[in-house]
């Protein structure tokens, strides 16, 4: 007889709890750093790309707040609809903030100055980001966390900006092209509305399960993109 075993083993699940809760806290001191020099120096060049990607640090922190709170509970669990309701509209107001400026450049034609400080933030977050945002999904997904691996998603989105962020700075400092921070920003939006949803809904995460056929996180968080 085959016997299946269900999620990991109490002790299994507190050593993964607690994991989470330290890369939560690794985060949220990473982005608020990161928005206090992005907004600054944002300001001094008259970029909107740095101020926006300054406040989707802002916006990062609340994700990562929302989980905290979640495991600093007796029973995460009990907290999770709240923590994927919080990481959802954390998702909805990026994209709404990243929408209105990119519309905003692209029709008003702003141009923003080089930006020194800009480029080597972009590029460090461009590094630190993802290796934070796969070891959160990793011990999210083992532990079954829909929101643990939402907020993770939610990291990588700022990968995705900090990307957007260079590749713009860059282009603009090199050639002149203004134009191409905005039209890519937009990509991201449409991005984090999709997220949002899945976040909303629940489907960031789903029950793992361990046993034949179904290797360990196999069967967990099968609609978070990788």
């Amino acid at each position: 007889m085959t016997v299946l075993r269900l999620g990991p083993s109490p002790a299994r699940r507190a050593v993964l709890a607690r994991r989470i809760r330290l890369l939560v806290a690794a985060t949220i001191t990473y982005n608020v750093v990161e928005a206090v020099v992005a907004i600054t120096a944002g300001h001094i060049a008259s970029s909107t790309a740095l101020i926006g990607f300054g406040l989707d640090s802002v916006i990062e922190v609340s994700s990562a707040a929302a989980v905290a709170w979640q495991f600093a509970g007796r029973d995460p669990q009990a907290r999770e609809r709240v923590a994927l309701r919080i990481i959802a509209v954390s998702f909805y107001a990026l994209a709404a903030y990243v929408s209105v400026g990119s519309a905003r450049a692209l029709i008003g034609g702003e141009r923003a100055e080089h930006s020194t400080v800009g480029l080597v933030l972009a590029a460090l977050s461009l590094a630190i980001m993802p290796v934070l945002s796969a070891a959160q999904r990793r011990a999210g997904r083992e532990l079954g966390s829909a929101s643990a691996v939402a907020d993770s998603t939610q990291t990588l989105l700022c990968t995705y900006l900090s990307g957007v962020l260079l590749v713009g700075l860059a282009v603009n400092s090199l050639f002149g092209w203004w134009w191409a921070d905005p039209v890519a920003a937009l990509v991201i939006a449409a991005v984090a509305v999709k997220e949002g949803r899945e976040a909303w809904r629940g489907d960031a995460c789903c029950a793992p399960t361990t046993g034949p056929g179904h290797p360990p996180g196999d069967g967990c968080c099968g609609n978070v993109a990788s």
